[in-house]
């Protein structure tokens, strides 16, 4: 039984005064930090000012004005008081122990427990002068409580690992509620919507969306499985599951019908997808959060997108171009007509190049339409046009209509359909800069994927200036890459040129609380750019073949896929195992191998024969027809 109330005053009067021993008995914490050389003497100064000032704790105001790292006061504080600090990274913590504490308690005290030692239970604590909670501690668990100092970064992220996002949330759900009752009445439409706007699944979901958004996710998944509801998110491109209390799966009718509400959508309706779009606010920051659904047989699976309204737009440097590749992308965006196609996988990076390149071209002299499916971000001085294919408004239909608004530059977001191509092209002739995107694996089977739309080879070869192919690699965290001498087999994949590896600086993933343990933080574009020459105009007007294309473009300087991840390599940016994650195998022919045959003579347009896989650097496993 808990101890009577008499008794915790009794208790937290004996804390004060021992805490009170302490400090008499040890140096104040600024002596302290400024003799280690941890702060300056005037920085302390112009902290114990603000300290008056505002009434906050020293220590606060120590980092909130940068003065110090929380980890080197916390520690400085564990020195003062003889308490000891931790860190809790890699900390395991027993089902026991963890049992001893809800999570709605944890979640409140901003306390995770870490060990029991016979009866006495150690607890984690940012501030462990604060002897009230420490009194509560012992009151509601009727237990003796120890205290251990650790930062809050490191106990907010040990409550999400072993307790769950919102489980605070959850666990006062299940209290209220019985979860099969709640189970019973997903057929009901009216109960349904109440459930999804009770306050405790509007706060859980809220809690989703920002923990996402503080990760840096650019995705939210959220999908149901045969006994759980799982919640991804994606990372720098990698899918990562978010630790979520098991309760969940109890209240995922609730869950996914308060997000179909936030995007306006139809919960009624779960046995087709929809599409939908929620705005929200974080702080000073707006973002935009693309949301679709697809039925599945243990329910409705969604992902939302996450774009930022007000992220400022990457330069292409940042993007990952440089060196002469960088000038040449430059010189072929300043041509005043022309076309130049983005290739690349979804999720490769396309739209952010474009941007970055309409954004350095977007000046007062010149009108720039673009036409999206959706809008990313918004680029001030620039008409953006969203397609709406369910009224009409398709990509081929805008192309026609903005024409008549006299456009210097045109971006159409995706070339899907043959209409769109054709149409994409002939603007290109008359005139206008124009910049597209396509789904291919490099950038010379960009040609052949337009000849397979039933594009004429001459209208290709006239309207093209570059072709653009790119992926994204994780770039490694700067603060913890380490050196290391990689297997010999996979550094002969990667260093395609054969050069020289001795005595050169490879570097792999580690892993520290900067980078959230993966190595990582951030993502750059390895590309291959290819000009568009005269002999290679000839190739396309005789229909040859990509990976004869792509030898071309090779000798007119392109680098591709492969070299240039080599290069970002050698530059320590990233990992042998990021480069041969998102690149194929080189597929050029090399000294010694046999010429490829020429193009076959299609002057008399045989009839189309149906091929399986295409030409070598097209997509594989795609059904072609051969003209």
């Amino acid at each position: 039984m808990p101890p009577e109330r008499v008794g915790g005053d009794n208790r937290l009067q004996a804390d004060q005064a021992s805490t009170m021993m302490n400090l008499n008995n040890h140096k104040l914490l600024g002596e302290i930090l400024v003799a280690e050389g941890l702060l300056e003497p005037d920085d302390l100064d112009e902290a114990i000012a603000e300290h008056h000032r505002t009434g906050e704790r020293l220590g606060e105001v120590l980092v909130k004005l940068g003065r110090v790292e929380e980890e080197e006061l916390k520690r400085a504080l564990s020195r003062q008081l003889n308490i000891p600090f931790e860190s809790l990274v890699g900390v395991k913590i027993s089902r026991e122990v963890l049992g001893l504490m809800p999570a709605r308690m944890v979640s409140h005290y901003q306390a995770a427990p870490l060990r029991l030692e016979g009866e006495r239970l150690y607890v984690a604590l940012s501030d462990p002068l604060d002897v009230r909670t420490l009194d509560e501690l012992r009151l509601h668990l009727g237990r003796d409580v120890e205290p251990v100092i650790a930062t809050d970064k490191d106990i907010h992220e040990a409550i999400k690992r072993f307790y769950g996002i919102g489980a605070d949330t959850m666990e006062g759900m299940m209290a209220e509620r019985d979860a099969d009752v709640v189970e019973l009445k997903v057929s009901q439409v009216d109960d349904l919507q109440d459930m999804a706007q009770d306050a405790s699944i509007v706060r859980f979901v809220n809690q989703i969306i920002l923990e996402a958004i503080t990760d840096r996710a650019t995705d939210i998944h959220v999908e149901p499985l045969e006994d759980a509801l799982r919640i991804r998110y994606r990372i720098d491109g990698l899918l990562y599951e978010a630790a979520v209390p098991p309760a969940i799966r109890n209240f995922q009718s609730a869950i996914i019908s308060r997000i179909k509400i936030m995007a306006d959508m139809n919960i009624a309706e779960r046995r087709l997808p929809q599409d939908g779009k929620i705005v929200i606010r974080k702080g000073e920051d707006d973002f935009d959060l693309r949301v679709s659904t697809i039925p599945t047989p243990y329910g409705e699976n969604i992902v939302l997108r996450i774009l930022s309204r007000t992220s400022e737009f990457v330069s292409l440097e940042k993007t990952g171009f440089e060196g002469h590749h960088l000038k040449v992308l430059r010189r072929m965006i300043a041509r005043p007509h022309g076309i130049i196609w983005v290739t690349g996988p979804t999720g490769s990076g396309k739209s952010t190049t474009l941007y970055a390149a309409l954004n350095e071209i977007n000046t007062l002299d010149k009108k720039i339409i673009t036409i999206e499916d959706p809008i990313e971000y918004r680029i001030a001085g620039v008409t953006q046009i969203q397609v709406y294919p369910a009224i009409g408004l398709t990509f081929a239909h805008s192309l026609r209509t903005i024409l008549r608004h006299d456009p210097d530059v045109i971006m159409v977001g995706e070339t899907r359909d043959t209409e769109t191509a054709q149409i994409t092209i002939r603007t290109a002739l008359t005139g206008h800069l124009v910049f597209s995107t396509l789904h291919t694996n490099d950038a010379c089977s960009a040609v052949t994927r337009l000849l397979d739309m039933g594009i004429e080879p001459f209208l290709v070869s006239s309207s093209v200036e570059g072709l653009l192919a790119q992926r994204l690699v994780r770039v490694l965290c700067r603060e913890c890459k380490q050196a290391y001498r990689p297997d010999p087999r996979l550094l002969q994949r990667v260093n395609v040129t054969g050069e020289e590896t001795e005595g050169l600086k490879i570097f792999r993933p580690r892993g520290c609380e900067k980078c959230r343990y993966t190595g990582y933080r951030g993502r750059t574009a390895v590309y291959e750019l290819a000009q568009i020459t005269e002999p290679f105009r000839r190739l396309v007007v005789e229909r040859a073949p990509a990976n004869v294309l792509k030898r071309q473009a090779v000798a007119d300087g392109m680098r591709p896929l492969r070299h240039d991840g080599w290069e970002k390599i050698k530059a320590g940016k990233t990992t042998i195992d990021e480069v041969l994650r998102v690149t194929l195998e080189d597929e050029i022919m090399i000294e010694g191998e046999e010429e490829a045959p020429p193009p076959p003579d299609r002057s008399d347009h045989p009839q189309p024969t149906l091929t399986i896989g295409g030409q070598p650097g097209t997509e594989p496993d795609a059904l072609k027809i051969a003209r």
